[in-house]
Formats: C-alpha cells, structure tokens, sequence
C-alpha cells in the first residue's frame, strides 16, 4: 500500500469584494458577489439583547405569519414564484430573518422582506397556533437530557446574566398574545443598528440599491439596549443534577475564553482543537476511540456579543461518569501543562485553516460568516487576519493559551444523571453540589 502524500501547502484565504453602505434610516447594507450560482442569500441581523424571552420566540415564530394585505399562505406563495424563502430566528443577542431567491427575485424578495418589517400584523389565529406548536416543542426538549444540562450550566455560568436563562418556559409561550407581539414589534423591530447582508451573482452597488429601494419606507428609532459583560466564571463545587432512571449522564464544563479581536484567539482555537474540538483530538482518542466512554465529545469557544466561553460536552454511560470526568480532567491537565506536540499542532491547523475555507466556499455560508462577523463589529477582512494568524501561532504561542485558558482548576461543571448511581463515585474525584433537575 502507497503511503499517503503530504498535505499541500496552506492556500492564501481569498476575500470576496464586499461592498457597504449605509442608508438614510440607518440599516447597514453589505453586499459581496459570489457568482457561483444564479442565486442569492440575505441576511437580516437586528439587535435584540434583553427582549422578554416569550415573547421573542414567539415573535421570531410569526413575524411571518401575515401583513394588513397577505395572509401567510399569500407570502410564502410569492416567495415561492421567485424560488425563494424567508425564515426567521431569535437568540439572547439578535433577531436573525434568513431568506435567498433565484437572482432576478431579488427585488420581489425584498419587497417582501419589506413588507413584513412595516406591517406585520401577527393575526390572533396563526399567534395561537404557533404558540401551542412552541409550547411543545419546549416541553418536548424539556425531557431531553442534553437540553437539561444546557440549562443548568447556564445558570453555573452566568448566575443573575440575561445569558443565564435563555429558553422560555411553555407557560411563558402561552401568555403571549398578538398585541404583545406588535409592542415588541414596534419597540425592537426597526433599522437604526440592524445588519442587511446580501450575497449572491449580482453587482453589489446594485444589490444596495435595491435594498434602498425596498426598505426606504421602514423607519423608527427604536429603542437600543446593551447587555453588560458576563460575569467571569467561578469555579467551585461540581453541580449535579440528579435525574433518576437515566441510562446515560450529560457531562459539561466551561472555561474561560476570549473574543475573536483578542491576540490569544488563534492560539486558543488551536488549543481546543488540539484538546477536544475536532475528531482526531485527545479527548476523543481517549475516551471514545481507546475507553468507549461515549461516541461523540466535543468541545469549542462559544461567541455571544457580551462573552465568550469554551465549552466541553460529552454523553457518557452512567457506569462511567466518574472515570470519564477524570479522563476530561486528565486531557485538560495534560494540555495545560504540557501543550501541543509539533505533528498535533500542525494536524489542527490545517483543521481550522481548511474549515475556514470550507465555510465561505456556497453563497449561504458566506452570508452567515459575514452576518455574525458583521454583529461583532467586523468585516471578512477579519477572516484573512485570522488565518494568517492561525498560519504564524508556534507550539510556545498554542502552549501559553491552553496552560492559560484549558488548567481544570479554571472549569466550571455540571453533570446530569442518575445521582443514585453516579454521586459517590463523583465525590470521590471532586467537591459536589446535588440539585434536581425540577429545581432548573
């Protein structure tokens, strides 16, 4: 058998031209030509740090439901004449209205992007029906065990932060009724501060120009809210959650990170690679690939515009909690103490370099990484300025973020599971705190 060739060298990161302008009632419009396609991808980020909770997935759920003249059944047939489709979603920074249309569709697709922004009118019957179908759909995660410990390491994260609590709870959704969603409508749903990114085989100038055209009617101040920093993370008891009858346990654990404009990102990206965050890790080598602890680990750096934070997740037996928080902590000690080895390091960097590349190759990636980019307060030119630095990190660079960053002592945990079966075993390894899973 041929050995495998060498990987070929690093390719230069080649940026599209992307074009900004700013319209008279202060939407931010990018526009970048990707002419592999006759398609074209937007993307609309508005502000929404600090929206009640209910209320903006509620109005994420429907602000497409129906305007004074189109019913929902009338939007999506529009939509569907120029090939395209709109959606929309909300987190604890934005609301994000997703939408692409063949190229020649882009002026209709905004029309009714338009629409939709000046005159939604959330009718009484789709709010209710959305309502329930949302209310499931959280009950139904609520009996998810990985959901369980999202919550519950949020709470251990953030404490009194917004970011603590970040789904509604089903009774929340169901007192949520069409004249509420307007209020919110009004108040947050307006251009001052919002982000239009458009993509596609088109000219950009041109591209503005017919979002000009298009959104020159929505207009409003507004009001501007601001979420103040996440507290730092403070270790301390490991928090068991105890859910009997679980055949598995939710391990977690968070430790601090860094913005994407800080000088250590690049290095701590190629730290947790190296750790956790992709298939030929140690973390997964050891306890998937050597243990069979669990079959999927991961790890990676969360981004919200207010903190960052890495986090390691895992699905283990519940015969081998206790030994598979011991090997994550064994992993992280090892990479904080001794760092990457040259052929590790080297086998990352092409990881990151390679799926960097990967994301901007389709018309929809491209408008996702500029959209949040964009939320940041940056521009693709940021894309080439860090790949160069993941191109230039040495081992003493990758070394300095893991022992800086990755140290255990630094983690904050949580474990969901069957408390009967797994907290002694636990109590041997760590302080523990018990809470249960109805108390999150």
């Amino acid at each position: 058998m041929r050995p495998i060739p060498p990987l070929g060298p690093n390719r230069p990161l080649k940026l599209p031209k992307t074009v900004e302008r700013t319209l008279h009632n202060g939407l931010t419009v990018l526009a970048i030509r990707r002419p592999s396609v006759p398609l074209v991808e937007i993307r609309l980020r508005l502000p929404f740090a600090k929206a009640n909770l209910a209320r903006a997935a509620m109005l994420s759920q429907t602000l497409l439901s129906g305007t004074a003249d189109m019913s929902t059944v009338d939007i999506a047939a529009e939509l569907q004449k120029v090939g395209g489709g709109l959606s929309s979603g909300a987190d604890p920074d934005r609301l994000l209205v997703s939408g692409n249309a063949l190229v020649a569709g882009l002026d209709r697709l905004l029309d009714l992007l338009a629409q939709v922004l000046t005159g939604a009118t959330y009718p009484a019957e789709e709010v209710s029906t959305e309502r329930s179908r949302l209310a499931d759909r959280i009950r139904v995660a609520q009996s998810q065990p990985a959901y369980l410990a999202r919550i519950a390491l949020l709470k251990r994260m953030y404490g009194n932060h917004p970011y603590a609590v970040q789904t509604p709870s089903p009774d929340q959704v169901l007192g949520v009724g069409p004249a509420a969603l307007r209020t919110l409508h009004g108040q947050r749903v307006h251009p001052n501060g919002a982000i239009l990114v458009i993509v596609g085989d088109l000219a950009p100038d041109k591209a503005i120009d017919a979002a000009d055209r298009a959104l020159s009617t929505w207009d409003g101040a507004g009001s501007t809210v601001e979420l103040p920093p996440v507290p730092p993370l403070k270790p301390g008891p490991l928090t068991l959650v105890d859910r009997a009858g679980l055949v598995q346990s939710s391990l977690r654990l968070a430790l601090p990170a860094v913005p994407r404009t800080h000088p250590d990102h690049a290095a701590l990206q190629l730290a947790n690679l190296v750790f956790g965050g992709y298939f030929s890790s140690r973390w997964v080598e050891n306890i998937r690939e050597d243990k069979g602890y669990t079959y999927g680990p991961h790890s990676l750096v969360e981004h919200a515009i207010a903190g960052s934070a890495l986090i390691v997740a895992a699905e283990v037996a519940t015969e081998v909690t206790a030994p598979a928080l011991l090997e994550t902590t064994y992993e992280l000690g090892r990479m904080a103490s001794l760092g990457p080895k040259d052929d590790e390091l080297e086998q990352a960097r092409q990881y990151a370099l390679g799926t960097l590349q990967l994301g901007m190759s389709t018309q929809a990636g491209l408008a996702g990484l500029a959209v949040t980019y964009a939320g940041f307060g940056l521009r693709l030119e940021y894309l080439a300025d860090h790949a160069g630095r993941l191109a230039k990190a040495t081992r003493d660079d990758v070394a300095a973020a893991a022992a800086k960053y990755l140290a255990p002592a630094r983690a904050v945990g949580v474990v969901l599971g069957d408390a009967e079966k797994v907290e002694a075993s636990l109590a041997a390894l760590t302080p523990l705190t018990r809470v249960e899973s109805e108390a999150l």
